[in-house]
């Protein structure tokens, strides 16, 4: 059978088919043009939204109805058919928050919720074979999936569990009454992040849409101590304008840099036949940093939205400016200066690392660690290169956890040498996220298996030699777990 011509797959779609001829006059295939046409009408609707519904002008109803309206109007125009996905499990799991006890509420809407997510994945892959050439409406379904696994958390930790048995950060986002109809849908379905995140927690965004958002986030931070005298009322636009800047400069390098180096190229004959051990490495990593842009792109300008909305104000700054980073789901400066497998993730989609860290890191009584991979790993998807992603990490993670318990100590004795030791991990750090994550951008067994086999599967085997090898020193369990109130009062009475 002949090959599909390109215009025929950027046809492809179930969403709207009005911008068609842009895409076919920029190349770009149709799902993603509705997404940044998507986008850019919700940041124009988010400046109106704050400026002419704002909470001193109209009701938290009316507010909450609005941007409910036009988070579902963004779905079907870039998804068509399959947001009804979205809806059907977002009514599901509101039948489970009326209906259910509050033991068990949380159990329930984690597994409605993954499941379904699941049961999505698996079939939009491999029962109906859309693989990457449909659109994927898997984007706002894992969004919202978090959204309802966190806030059912949340209404647990604030209605079925004791004040004292909560950490300090569980204790502050509980929430002590189950949310109206009207609260939930909107939380989940709101335009500013409907389409593309981040998560947020329903505390925070039920005080933005009744205008306590930045008081609330001033008074946390004591804003007298900042040396205000009065309250004041920060502006994002400072925060959008430069927000937007960096997307520019990311979609420009997604349109260049991505195109130059497509992740195809690490199955080419040149790359695994010819190019020697250590050009493969470098151009792995090259490879892998032209794929960084669109992600950059997608999630700084999500994060726009939210702050031209008024929402993602994070409090006051060391040096007394407005931060409005509460929802930022990535620091590209410190992903790019990594010097350690850890710094990297922490600051790459921060928001899914949040909810992660909540929904199962802090909660799981056993191997938290290897649980959380598992549970990124089922929430991406199925395709098996983000097994591979993941398997991969965890090994990173636990010889990179060893080597620094056993060997940093050594370079902090001077200046000179904590600069070298910067440097070394920076290299190090770059060149194993580059391998660990090469399957969660190629998806496929066939070439994940090329490209290790070509480089020798170094770091897996790097990694087994170090864990069995180096001493282990063991983690106190009360390190991972978050003081709760009755801990810091034994630590207050011994």
């Amino acid at each position: 059978m002949a090959a599909e011509p390109r215009s025929s797959l950027s046809y492809r779609t179930t969403g709207s088919t009005c911008l068609h001829p842009l895409s076919e006059l920029l190349g770009i295939p149709l799902d993603q043009v509705n997404f940044v046409a998507c986008q850019l009408f919700a940041l124009c609707a988010a400046f109106w939204f704050r400026l002419y519904l704002s909470p001193g002008k109209t009701s938290p109803d009316v507010r909450h109805a609005f941007a409910t309206i036009f988070g579902v109007y963004f779905v079907i125009f870039c998804f068509g058919w399959y947001s009804v996905h979205l809806f059907v499990l977002v009514l599901m799991c509101y039948g489970i928050m009326v209906t259910a006890s509050i033991s068990n509420i949380h159990r329930y809407s984690f597994f409605v919720a993954m499941g379904y997510l699941t049961v999505c994945h698996i079939s939009r892959i491999y029962i109906f074979h859309y693989g990457i050439l449909t659109t994927d409406f898997s984007g706002p379904l894992m969004i919202v999936t978090q959204k309802i696994t966190t806030l059912a958390f949340q209404v647990h930790d604030g209605l079925g569990r004791r004040a004292e048995d909560l950490s300090s950060e569980q204790h502050r986002l509980a929430v002590k009454a189950k949310p109206s109809f009207l609260e939930y849908v909107s939380y989940l379905l709101n335009f500013m992040s409907i389409i593309a995140g981040p998560c947020n927690n329903f505390k925070d965004y039920i005080a933005f849409i009744e205008g306590r958002h930045t008081h609330m986030k001033l008074l946390e931070v004591n804003w007298k101590e900042k040396g205000f005298h009065s309250l004041p009322e920060p502006s994002p636009t400072g925060a959008v304008m430069h927000k937007l800047c960096m997307t520019l400069v990311s979609l420009l390098l997604f349109l260049t840099l991505t195109k130059t180096f497509p992740v195809t190229s690490l199955v080419d004959d040149w790359f695994v036949h010819e190019a020697n051990f250590l050009t493969r490495l470098c151009y792995l990593y090259v490879v892998m940093q032209a794929s960084k842009p669109k992600y950059y792109f997608a999630w700084t300008l999500a994060d726009a939205v939210n702050n031209a909305a008024g929402f993602g104000f994070s409090g006051v700054d060391k040096n007394g400016n407005f931060s409005w980073d509460l929802l930022s789901n990535l620091n590209i400066w410190k992903i790019e200066t990594a010097t350690s497998f850890k710094m990297y993730v922490e600051n790459w989609n921060i928001q899914t690392a949040t909810w992660l860290k909540r929904v199962c890191y802090e909660r799981v009584p056993w191997y938290p660690t290897v649980l959380t991979f598992i549970l990124s790993a089922l929430w991406h998807g199925v395709y098996p290169g983000y097994y591979f992603t993941f398997l991969t990490g965890i090994l990173v993670t636990l010889a990179a956890r060893t080597v620094r318990k056993n060997y940093r100590h050594y370079f902090l004795s001077s200046k000179a040498l904590k600069v070298v030791y910067d440097i070394v991990t920076w290299a190090v750090t770059q060149l194993a996220v580059s391998y660990t994550v090469a399957p969660f951008v190629m998806l496929a067994v066939e070439p994940t298996i090329s490209l290790y086999k070509s480089v020798y599967f170094y770091l897996h085997i790097i990694s087994l030699l170090i864990i069995l090898f180096l001493p282990i020193k063991s983690q106190a369990h009360n390190q991972r777990q978050p003081q709760t109130l009755n801990s810091v009062n034994k630590k207050t009475m011994d």
